[in-house]
């Protein structure tokens, strides 16, 4: 056998050793449903508007854009508000990243009325709301959450974290929806009641390491794709305290083309309906439920019939999950 020859051999004794499916994550997982607190920190100290410092508009002059991300101050790394301040002097050097490119940006301070020293930047170093946990990988302890990403509300763009963490909530207040108007619920959550740690916030959902004891709670069956039909499912939430129920939803349409927005479906439980309105902010994350098998989780509203809603694939949140 010519050296060609064995190469050839080698390879294909190679390649079929590879494993068939390469994703690791667990054909039965626990469902979640509860409500969860959520705080996230920025990577960097995001840049999210401006303000005018006598007259003028310094920051955006100095060539600041909003969704910046400021890393450096001074030569200084900054991970927070505090220490940003404490390095901002009257001519500060600034380094950000915006568009993944790092940039420089010098600027120069000013005073107001009051003697005080202003930089005209309006930032944020994190954010914190509410949503529904969506599962638990019971091998890998990852769990995913949401079914979106989180958004900074004053740019509208995807919130790039450094890290954070999921607390045990309680629901206490629901505001209903209306056409035209989404709902949402009111929860209060403990910060010494720490539920896990959250690394990734990706279009599909947020997603960490859950550190809470789940041994006692029933592992469900993952359905694919191919096995979700029109029809009868439920969506598994919180509407009061911390008690998880089932609600009845009727699938309308599934779309194996969209990035997210898979599941059309209505809610036809009039106990759900009564109370919220049918879909409302909060319930992002909820898990859809068919045939004992968990299929994905609602993640928008149809804000003009908010009757109806959207959910992901749960394997969509799986294989982000696992990456």
């Amino acid at each position: 056998m010519n050296i060609k020859n064995k190469l050839q051999v080698l390879i294909l004794s190679f390649l079929l050793l590879l494993p068939v499916n390469t994703l690791a994550y667990s054909n039965y997982v626990i469902t979640g449903g509860e409500t969860i607190g959520i705080e996230v920190n920025s990577l960097g100290i995001m840049v999210v508007g401006f303000y005018d410092v006598n007259n003028k508009s310094i920051a955006k002059d100095a060539g600041f854009m909003i969704g910046d991300r400021i890393l450096e101050v001074n030569g200084n790394e900054v991970s927070n508000i505090n220490e940003m301040i404490n390095n901002v002097g009257e001519e500060t050097d600034f380094t950000v990243v915006r568009d993944s490119k790092i940039k420089h940006i010098k600027l120069k301070s000013d005073r107001d009325a009051s003697g005080i020293l202003k930089t005209g930047l309006y930032v944020k170093d994190r954010i914190s709301g509410i949503g529904t946990l969506t599962y638990i990988d019971p091998e890998s302890k990852v769990f995913g959450a949401l079914g979106h990403e989180i958004l900074e509300t004053t740019t509208i763009t995807k919130f790039e974290i450094k890290d954070g963490k999921i607390y045990d909530a309680t629901v206490n207040e629901i505001v209903k929806s209306r056409n035209g108007r989404a709902g949402e619920k009111s929860a209060r959550y403990d910060r010494n009641n720490l539920e896990g740690t959250v690394n990734k916030n990706e279009t599909s959902g947020i997603y960490g390491i859950y550190q809470e004891d789940f041994t006692d709670r029933e592992k469900m069956k993952v359905g694919k794709v191919s096995e979700i039909k029109l029809g009868e499912a439920l969506i598994r939430t919180v509407v009061h305290d911390n008690e998880i129920e089932d609600f009845e939803i009727n699938i309308l349409n599934i779309n194996k083309d969209s990035e997210t927005k898979n599941i059309l479906f209505e809610v036809v439980s009039p106990t759900l309906l009564e109370l919220t309105g049918g879909i409302v902010q909060g319930m992002s994350g909820s898990p859809i439920i068919q045939d004992d098998k968990i299929i994905g989780a609602v993640n928008y509203v149809i804000v003009n019939d908010t009757a109806k809603g959207y959910g992901i694939f749960i394997t969509t949140m799986l294989e982000e999950g696992d990456k």
